[in-house]
């Protein structure tokens, strides 16, 4: 992070000066009193649980020397001669605002990356390209909210040459949020599907909340889709300045893959700029027919920023896909497919067409629920469940609230198994499995899948 003046921050964050300590400048911002560093800022936010207001002390203890607040939780002799207070009327606002001023103070191109599913694979991808020609960062772990956003861009200076940010969202005006504060020149959509749709309520509304990160977009600017989405197919930028990239397979486009051949770990596919050739054999070392679609939106970025596909071939053999999403993991005995970070009903069809891709004795998949669907979740549970059975899934196991839902969709109830709880279902996988099964594990984050993750591992040793 570049050094930032206490006037710069009072004027960004539009707040009071309480105390003035002895430092003028900063370069480190923490929101966790127990990853304050000596002489940087402490910002004070107040969450669910917890409201680090009150821990104001322990952060000038650490060694903060400016604190950000919005209620006054500290007594005097809680403080010192070095320590700057200011107070402000939210300190989530004043998070974004001063990363906004911060954002506008670096010579830096930010690509923007949301959608339903697939964001993370698509950052990881993008990021591999354009480091093969760029010093580039991207959103660490799940920073992709309206506190992680601008923490990332906090972690930025003047010698990278590219952000690759990812926004998530759950509700309107989040993504509008973050794009104000990134500003990015390049924005990237995976996909509407419904996740988040409780919230929502309809497909098209998910759709204008994703687009909320074109808020900020002027004529120089490029949106990137994935046209395979119904959603996505009919956008338009309605007499706005920026231009539209479309990326697919099956149909017209302006950047297309040809020629596609799925491999157990990889794909391979040729690549089309408006219907003409331009590339053969561009391989990616990650499964599923997905990752294609999730590839071109990447390679298109790449082309914005003058990669050769040479170049962007090279970059992306050298991707590391973020842990629990859609790692291959073979032992002595079985072939883990772990997925374990995430599920939406576009996500659980892309991961059991990597298990339908493997050639196994068995194919079993285990799948737990999905969260945020509203009144779409029985449908939704139960279609993912038909496409497990017309995907050649031999046998599949449930936990969770949404068993009958799979029971209905799966039909055949000699091939499957519900249960209540993750410890009876491991009890029947330890005695169930064979030499030679292949095992998908997937379900939302909260059902912590990891652990039969796990427990499988110690078998196949």
């Amino acid at each position: 992070m570049e050094y930032i003046a206490l006037n710069d921050i009072l004027n960004a964050v539009e707040g009071k000066i309480l105390k003035k300590g002895t430092n003028d400048k900063f370069n480190h911002i923490s929101i966790d009193t127990r990853k304050v560093e000596k002489d940087g800022i402490f910002i004070a936010i107040k969450g669910e649980k917890y409201n680090a207001n009150e821990f104001l002390p322990d952060a000038i203890r650490a060694g903060a020397a400016l604190c950000i607040i919005e209620e006054i939780k500290y007594e005097d002799k809680d403080l010192n001669e070095n320590t700057s207070i200011i107070i402000v009327e939210n300190t989530r606002k004043a998070l974004l605002k001063l990363a906004e001023f911060y954002r506008s103070t670096l010579d830096i191109k930010v690509v923007g990356i949301t959608g339903s599913t697939g964001k993370t694979s698509t950052k990881d991808m993008t990021y591999s390209i354009l480091s093969e020609k760029y010093k580039v960062y991207k959103t660490q772990g799940n920073y992709n909210n309206e506190i992680g956003l601008p923490l990332t861009i906090f972690c930025l200076d003047n010698s990278y040459d590219i952000a690759v940010l990812e926004m998530g969202m759950s509700n309107f005006f989040e993504i509008h949020n973050m794009a104000k504060a990134a500003k990015p020149d390049l924005a990237l959509i995976t996909n509407i599907g419904i996740s988040h749709i409780e919230n929502l309520k309809t497909r098209e509304n998910i759709l204008g909340a994703k687009l909320e990160i074109t808020d900020y977009f002027n004529e120089k600017s490029k949106l990137i889709l994935n046209v395979e989405n119904d959603m996505l197919r009919s956008v338009k930028n309605d007499g706005k300045s920026y231009k539209i990239i479309r990326c697919g397979i099956s149909l017209e486009a302006d950047i297309k893959a040809d020629n596609v051949r799925l491999g157990e770990n990889f794909v391979i596919f040729d690549v089309l700029e408006k219907n003409t050739l331009v590339y053969k054999d561009f391989k990616i070392n990650a499964p599923g027919k997905h990752n294609i679609l999730n590839a071109l939106l990447a390679i298109e970025v790449g082309r914005s920023f003058g990669l050769t596909y040479d170049e962007m071939n090279e970059g992306i053999k050298k991707m590391q896909m973020t842990s629990m999403r859609l790692d291959i993991l073979k032992g002595k005995k079985y072939t883990i497919i772990d997925d374990c970070y995430n599920a939406s009903p576009d996500s659980m069809k892309a991961a059991i067409d990597v298990l339908h891709n493997i050639n196994a004795k068995r194919k079993i998949a285990i799948l737990g629920s999905m969260r945020e669907l509203g009144n779409e979740a029985y449908n939704a549970h139960k279609e993912v469940a038909a496409y497990a059975k017309d995907n050649s899934v031999d046998f599949l196991i449930v936990l969770g609230e949404f068993s009958s839902a799979y029971t209905d969709g799966f039909k055949n109830t000699d091939k499957m198994k519900c249960f209540d709880s993750t410890d009876r279902a491991i009890e029947f996988i330890n005695k169930f499995l064979e030499d030679g099964d292949v095992i998908l594990v997937k379900a939302s984050r909260a059902m912590k899948f990891e652990k039969i993750v796990d427990d499988i591992k110690e078998l196949n040793n």
